[in-house]
């Protein structure tokens, strides 16, 4: 029986490897962060904006600029506000019409009648304007990028030419479109940047350095403009791009200024809650009319400052406290009758109220925080969308010990105050294809009331006009954070429990959970599930059911009710992550869990977390897919190595996870994979081979003469020619491995028919190699070659697709920059011409090990 081989091997684990890696990474879209998002509708219409010619953009005959106009809806463009949308890599500019259809119905409540929202406040309608691209792939290739950046910039100065002077410009990029969008920022006429789905820190497709270049020069950009950006990331659900690289960097130009840099993830964007595809973040409603709202405020907005007021108003996570705060006076309480007195220690849970009435709660001992839920109402200025007429405040309320007299209140500032979800038991969170409305959802508020030895203190809630509807919940909590010391390896080896005491006040309304050694990483995903009372059904009937808040400051935070059957609750983060540098992301360790819910005792005695290895491994999939091609480059690197020197290199291999040592099983896992796939590649080339071997038979005749010199030189010259004035080097590239190819089926060819030994061997200054019959050296010399150039056609492979839908969607005569220079693939046209002609006598006896070649072919 024979010995099965290494390669055989590797290559059969390494196929099995990357099923379990497609299958688990193909589930996390919907076990991860589950869409919930509504359709959108609309009557569009384009019209083309053909003033833009070249006498604007030389670019004006590839790309195109549309106005975007609702049918029936809209007055004559040019008087409202200017939107420029940029769509992204392959994106066509029609994605605009969701975002744009939204903010016209928004503006006017029926065709040509403006809102009461927005009438007499000075608020004009928006003009959508979007480039067409032609679907380029931006993604791949550096100077179609730049083409875009110049072509959007003439976009601009087109537009405002179209308004009054001093006229400023709205402009959203949706994936690269985002990353155009940014580097447009140093110009004075673009008042603010939305980006959607946007890889700002790493670019998706790392194969073109000059991409990389311009992913620099936007690093400087984001450090230094003033201009309020702010990006949505739809979290796991986009398997586009990473979502750790949609997070902007957190800077500032000096000590006194701080720069807008927002990164909401749509999991916690407020009425949303969902996590979001990467193309369905143009057209998802929960997400799109909140952009179209915020781009409309926006155009009412005359400052930096105010502008960045707009967007954190409308495009709100709950992670920062609202920007304008109401002043109130203070509460009256003299007259008796129109106030409670709640026992020390208790909660309040009213549903429908009815009247105007206040609730004092007494201030514990110790360290204690106020909290309030309110559904269907408002503590200003947080509220659902078109909420209830159910109005709450939160006043701190004092007089001096033993006194009579009434209470004197003040307002008390918030720790916290956001929308949270509210899910309705019984249904998947959030519901696929509806998702969230805009009305719903639970005021949250937080606030720190500290007791006195001089006065009685209490926190008072405050209700007026109640109209019957919603509910409010509230009391005192313990403030203290329940730590627990669990290591980071545990998780991966046990299940960890968190236990709640129930000695808490007020246990069941808000606790908090710190885990500070747990890894907090995009390569790690956390099985939570909840360990329940025996009382616990009664919670899945409370006004607000429990509800698990993880967050990763300062703005991922994913919601999960607890009251579920089957419990699905799977913690994972962006907060680090591999290749991610200069983000405002540092935190490596430490998980950080909030549980809200309206009942006063807890049904939740603790909490279990460990490892979900299969979405675990789904994450590693997804983040190190280039990394495996890119190490496979480097195997077959370093077999050609071993051929040609038989010199052995120590290699450094870098996973980008900053060194932590619980990640780093996954280096060998790579490296099986990487040394696997490449096995794989030598298969198919060799069964690639075999009918072209059949043709170089039947058709190539033995060559007696050396070639040509002056041919070949004069071959070459033409080749350099072509690269320089018409054609991409990668052509030329292509054309080598094409030739290249041929030679190794027509060597093993020659071999077999001339019979030779396996190896050659004589005398080195003997009869020229071309004379000589075909040896196993220079077969297996030429096989290397053939597979290092095999891999390396990934790289050379985007552009030429790119070039190539260039000429099909705009034409022969198309402009194509930046790959015309011959010194780049120069070397490979001679090594290939000189491998084909067998003018390598220098090395033709040292060619390769004979066992290396043998060790990868060998079943």
């Amino acid at each position: 029986m024979s010995r099965l081989s290494p390669t055989l091997a590797f290559g059969i684990v390494s196929l099995a490897l990357v099923l379990i890696f497609y299958l688990s990474g193909a589930d996390l879209p919907t076990s991860l962060s589950p869409q919930g998002c509504r359709m959108s509708w609309m009557s569009p219409s384009y019209v083309m904006q053909s003033g833009l010619d070249k006498s604007w953009s030389p670019l004006a005959d590839r790309y195109s600029l549309w106005l975007y106009r609702e049918v029936g809806w809209e007055g004559t463009p040019g008087s409202g506000v200017p939107v420029l949308f940029i769509p992204g890599n392959a994106g066509s500019s029609h994605q605009v019409r969701s975002i744009a259809s939204s903010a016209t119905r928004q503006f006017y409540e029926s065709p040509y009648i403006v809102s009461q929202a927005f009438a007499g406040r000075g608020i004009k309608p928006l003009d959508f304007y979007s480039v067409d691209f032609n679907e380029d792939f931006s993604a791949l290739h550096g100077p179609t990028l730049d083409s875009q950046i110049s072509y959007s910039s003439r976009a601009i100065s087109f537009i405002l030419s179209q308004y009054l002077a001093g006229t400023e410009i709205i402009v959203m990029g949706h994936s690269m479109g985002g990353v155009v969008a940014t580097a447009l920022l140093s110009s004075g006429n673009i008042s603010a940047v939305i980006t959607m789905s946007t890889p700002h820190t790493l670019p998706p497709a790392r194969l073109d350095s000059r991409i990389s270049e311009i992913y620099a020069r936007n690093q400087k950009i984001l450090a230094a403009d003033h201009t309020p950006i702010l990006s949505l990331c739809g979290g796991a659900t986009d398997m586009m791009i990473p979502s750790e690289s949609c997070i902007l960097p957190s800077t500032s130009r000096n000590s006194t200024e701080q720069l807008f840099r927002r990164t909401v993830f749509t999991s916690a964007l407020e009425g949303s809650w969902t996590g979001v595809g990467h193309r369905e973040m143009v057209w998802c409603h929960q997400v799109r009319w909140r952009v179209a709202r915020a781009a409309l405020e926006l155009g009412g907005s005359s400052s930096a400052e105010t502008r960045a007021e707009t967007l954190d108003t409308w495009l709100r996570d709950g992670n920062h406290l609202p920007h304008s705060l109401p002043s109130r006076d203070g509460l009256l309480l003299d007259d008796p009758t129109s106030f409670d007195i709640l026992p020390i220690g208790h909660s309040l849970a009213i549903k429908s109220p009815r009247s105007t009435h206040a609730y004092l709660f007494p201030v514990p001992d110790g360290s204690s925080k106020f909290v309030v839920y309110v559904e269907k109402g408002a503590i200003l200025p947080v509220a659902p969308q078109n909420s209830g007429s159910l109005r709450v405040s939160v006043y701190g309320c004092s007089r001096p010990s033993g006194s009579n007299l009434p209470p004197t209140c003040n307002s008390v500032s918030p720790a916290a105050l956001k929308l949270i979800p509210n899910p309705t038991p019984g249904k998947p969170f959030p519901v696929p294809d509806e998702g969230f409305d805009e009305s719903e959802g639970v005021v949250a508020f937080e606030a720190d009331i500290q007791p006195s030895s001089s006065y009685d203190v209490w926190a008072s809630v405050h209700i007026e006009s109640a109209g019957k509807t919603g509910w409010i919940a509230g009391g005192f909590v313990a403030d203290n954070v329940i730590v627990h010391d669990a290591s980071a390896l545990a998780p991966f080896i046990r299940i960890v429990t968190v236990d709640i005491p129930a000695s808490r006040l007020n246990a069941g309304l808000w606790s908090q959970i710190h885990l500070p050694a747990m890894l907090s990483n995009a390569l790690v995903v956390y099985r939570v599930a909840p360990i329940l009372k025996s009382s616990s059904p009664a919670c899945a009937n409370e006004l607000l059911p429990p509800l698990l808040m993880h967050t990763t400051k300062p703005s991922e935070t994913h919601y999960y009710p607890l009251m579920r059957s089957p419990p699905q609750i799977l913690l994972h983060s962006h907060s680090s992550a591999p290749c991610i540098t200069g983000t405002r992301f540092t935190q490596t360790r430490g998980l950080d869990l909030t549980i809200y819910s309206s009942a006063s005792s807890s049904c939740i005695s603790g909490l279990s977390i460990t490892v979900d290895w299969w979405a675990t491994v789904g994450r590693w999939g997804t983040r190190y897919m280039q990394t495996a091609f890119s190490w496979s480059v480097g195997v077959v690197a370093l077999i050609l190595l071993d051929g040609w020197m038989r010199v052995g290199e120590k290699a450094d291999y870098y996973l980008g996870t900053g060194g932590e040592v619980l990640l780093a099983p996954i280096a060998p896992l790579l490296l099986c994979i990487a040394t696997g796939i490449v096995a794989v590649t030598w298969w198919i080339l060799r069964l690639l081979m075999w009918p072209i071997a059949l043709i170089a038979r039947r058709f190539t005749k033995k060559s007696s003469g050396e070639p040509g010199r002056v041919s070949v030189y004069v071959s070459i010259s033409i080749i350099c020619i072509l690269i320089f004035l018409i054609l991409p080097w990668q052509i030329a590239f292509l054309g080598c491995w094409i030739i290249h190819l041929y030679t190794c089926a027509a060597s093993q060819v020659k071999i077999d028919d001339d019979g030779t030994e396996s190896s050659s061997s004589g005398d080195p200054e003997g009869p020229p190699a071309y004379t000589k019959p075909m040896t196993n050296d220079e077969h297996n010399h030429n096989m290397l070659v053939l597979l290092w150039m095999t891999w390396l056609l990934p790289l050379v492979a985007p552009v030429l697709v790119v070039w190539v839908r260039t000429l099909m969607t705009a034409g022969l005569t198309a402009h194509f920059d930046g790959d015309h220079n011959p010194a780049h693939v120069i070397s490979f046209v001679i090594l290939v011409e000189l491998l084909s002609s067998r003018r390598l006598k220098a090395v033709s006896n040292k060619y390769v090990d004979h066992d290396l070649v043998h060790l990868l072919e060998r079943p």
